[in-house]
């Protein structure tokens, strides 16, 4: 998988969780929260079938570039979305996370937020990377040229 995660085997699932915050709530609610909620997978469940995640907040900046669905200039969802994505060896081990003990308390303090109900869709990874350093661009380039040309 290209070392985006480190040891996430070609078989592995990555969930995905769509917050949105109910508008007594802040971007600091949802930070302490989840920052709880994620060390706890860290510390119960990496040796469990967990192999990383991250949560990204909506900035409420819209790509006119990427977009293809008029020229929107900012999100109305700024600073109230965020998704929570995690990686996983097996949708079972994910699945048995959730039943945890310690979990499901911090799990639940997480979906008092949330305006949306909650819904954590299950994904195969089709491809993931990083970006190549200056010298393996220059030699991508290259290669490129010369097999373009031929």
């Amino acid at each position: 998988m290209s070392g985006f995660i480190p040891n996430f085997p070609a078989e592995g699932i990555v969930t995905v969780n769509r917050v949105i915050l109910k508008p007594e709530f802040d971007v600091d609610d949802l930070q302490e929260r989840v920052a709880l909620l994620c060390e706890n997978v860290k510390t119960y469940h990496s040796e469990t079938g967990f192999h990383g995640g991250f949560v990204m907040l909506n900035s409420g900046v819209i790509s006119n570039e990427g977009s293809t669905i008029g020229k929107a200039v900012e999100s109305p969802l700024k600073d109230r979305e965020a998704l929570i994505v995690t990686f996983w060896s097996s949708f079972e081990e994910h699945e048995k996370s959730h039943q945890s003990e310690t979990f499901q308390p911090l799990f639940n303090e997480v979906l008092e937020l949330c305006e949306n109900g909650n819904e954590e869709v299950a994904y195969e990874m089709m491809w993931s990377g990083k970006a190549y350093n200056p010298e393996e661009a220059r030699a991508a380039r290259d290669a490129k040229k010369r097999h373009m040309a031929a």
